[in-house]
């Protein structure tokens, strides 16, 4: 294992000043994972962190996991294979992809990204991406491909949870509120676990559905967690322009750049609660920045198709 996955990160906290936040009396903090590295950043670093260590220990030599198009979790785990010496698959959503692959590595930045990183491609359609978890799939793809350690879509399981554990430090003990977005349930349940009794964690899912409470409850016994579930702006990637509006005012205003899939939606969240005074006075709240920059050039590529007001990265 290289230095960088043995390493302790410990992100900066950043407050936010807006009048409106004063005036309310609320200290808001973002906790800057989004920095510890331009593709393996946030939480997609501490949910690889234990699972590459667990593939090392089992002496395997290829990650194989899944994704969309524009996942993230695809981009991050190839980057991270490549840095570690492993060799890196990728289960993509989508079979039509794979008709003229060079046009569709010149017109997706995170495809791009992971093919350049050695990341192999095996293109498949939406019915079998439904099946991908079966034993009869996954014995399919250990006869294509051989041996693999196989990290989960999304990269959510025990040993994610136990990364996702270590954001928080001991310098974060005086917040009341711990905020984050929620995907697949898997930093939420590690924040959940690091927490004090007296703190509450608030998860801002991404998708709609009530089935998230189940998979975080596979993860962690304790209840002061809540999930609020009107900022998903349809679903998950949907969007208006008023949201775009205020990812681009946030950067301008705090000089902190959101994606817009998860954490722009959990900062929409956070600071119209705060003006609907769900926080009490003097709340001391936390939100979790989990990175996903990246993915912001293909969010852009597809706001411009439509002519709409793209996303300022600089």
């Amino acid at each position: 294992m290289t230095s960088f996955f043995n390493r302790d990160f410990v992100s900066k906290n950043q407050q936010i000043f807006l009048p409106f936040i004063e005036e309310k009396a609320i200290e808001l903090v973002i906790k800057r994972e989004d920095e510890i590295h331009p593709f393996v950043s946030g939480n997609k670093f501490r949910k690889l962190k234990y699972n590459l260590k667990e593939a090392n220990k089992q002496q395997k030599k290829t990650l194989l996991t899944f994704g969309g198009a524009y996942s993230n979790h695809i981009v991050a785990t190839a980057v991270a294979a490549n840095l570690n010496g492993f060799k890196s698959i990728g289960v993509i959503r989508g079979e039509e992809l794979a008709n003229n692959l060079e046009n569709t590595l010149k017109n997706n930045f995170t495809l791009k990204e992971a093919h350049k990183n050695g990341m192999t491609f095996e293109f498949i359609t939406r019915e079998q991406y439904r099946k991908k978890t079966t034993q009869d799939y996954t014995n399919k793809l250990k006869e294509k491909f051989g041996d693999f350690y196989m990290v989960p879509e999304g990269g959510t399981n025990e040993f994610a949870i136990k990364g996702c554990q270590e954001i928080l430090t001991k310098e974060d003990v005086k917040f009341d509120y711990i905020c984050c977005a929620v995907g697949t349930g898997g930093t939420i349940s590690g924040l959940i676990n690091a927490t004090k009794n007296y703190q509450t964690v608030i998860g801002f899912p991404a998708l709609k559905g009530d089935f998230l409470n189940a998979e975080i409850r596979q993860f962690t016994n304790k209840k002061n967690w809540s999930l609020q579930t009107d900022y998903h702006f349809g679903g998950y990637a949907k969007y208006n322009e008023d949201f775009i509006g205020f990812v681009n005012s946030f950067k301008d205003e705090t000089g902190i750049l959101l994606d817009p899939i998860y954490t722009g939606k959990m900062l929409f969240g956070i600071l119209d609660l705060i003006k609907k005074d769900y926080f009490k006075k003097e709340s001391k709240i936390l939100a979790i920045h989990t990175g996903g920059i990246q993915g912001i050039k293909g969010f852009n590529q597809k706001l411009e198709k439509k002519n709409q007001q793209i996303i300022k990265c600089l």
